[in-house]
């Protein structure tokens, strides 16, 4: 599986903190036999957060964001991602959230989106190293399958094209 992580945060953008939560998540992703093929730290700015999202789409399978997912005035990722999604899929961040919220009541004021576009499963995961951490292990065992079903290569996508 071939995948981009991106890190929005304005600090980690203006190098005034380094960014720990992108490599946290390449790190899973590598563990897991997954090519990281981009890794990225953008700005808090809802059109440079959708331009990439749009163009990594084409070329990789799963892009996972870390940041931008609370509720400061800078935090856009969620609407950026929605701004190119094709099909939202809610259930992923309820995911996300129920099981961070085992850690730490915070965990209810993420506002994370997941969805496809294309061929490609785009998932928003906090800006905290746990909590992308936590995040990403509450949907690791379903990101194969969606990506499976994304490239028709399940008895389930083809059943759909059939239909």
């Amino acid at each position: 599986m071939k995948v981009a992580v991106l890190t929005i945060s304005d600090s980690s953008f203006a190098g005034s903190r380094p960014d720990v939560s992108g490599p946290e998540v390449a790190g899973i992703c590598t563990s897991l036999g997954w090519q990281v093929a981009h890794s990225q730290v953008l700005p808090d700015e809802r059109a440079a957060i959708s331009s990439a999202l749009r163009l990594l789409s084409a070329s990789c399978d799963l892009i996972l964001t870390t940041g931008g997912t609370g509720i400061t005035a800078r935090d856009i990722t969620p609407e950026a991602t929605r701004d190119v999604i094709e099909k939202e899929l809610p259930g992923l961040p309820e995911l996300m959230r129920a099981a961070g919220l085992g850690f730490t009541r915070r965990a209810a004021l993420s506002r994370a989106v997941a969805g496809t576009l294309g061929q490609c499963l785009i998932v928003n995961l906090p800006g905290s190293p746990r909590g992308a951490r936590q995040s990403l292990d509450a949907i690791l065992d379903l990101v194969p399958h969606i990506v499976e079903l994304l490239h028709g290569r399940t008895a389930h996508a083809e059943e759909s094209k059939r239909d």
